[in-house]
């Protein structure tokens, strides 16, 4: 017996960029963040590291994946729009970036437009 197979629907992966790579017009999501700690605040091995060395950790945003527009760039700042039309500033050299896919970027984009325009 043969059954045919078809499939109405793609994916798509969101691709890591570096901060040379962004463009203005760009959609892009941050996929993490790296938080920066004293270390004399870090509980568990004050002997290893010296107190003027920050922890960093990564961060995963809680708003990963909402699409941001870039706007203007000056490395290693990048300044983006949100869907609800709030400007941000974004350091590079504490954030990665993830350039999204347009139709994926799109359709979240108005959703979250049309969310905050019934509020």
């Amino acid at each position: 017996m043969t059954t045919p197979v078809t499939t109405t629907f793609e994916t798509h992966v969101g691709r890591s960029l570096a901060p040379e790579d962004l463009r203005p017009g760009d959609l892009v999501s941050v996929l993490t963040e790296i938080l920066e700690l004293p270390s004399f605040l870090w509980c568990h091995d004050s002997q290893l590291l010296a107190p003027d060395e920050p922890v960093r950790m990564p961060w995963r945003p809680d708003d990963a994946g909402t699409p941001l527009k870039v706007k203007a760039i000056c490395l290693p700042f990048v300044f983006v729009k949100a869907p609800n039309g709030e400007g941000r500033i974004l350091d590079m050299r504490r954030c990665q970036l993830v350039r999204l896919s347009s139709d994926y970027a799109r359709s979240v984009w108005k959703a979250l437009k049309k969310q905050k325009n019934s509020c």
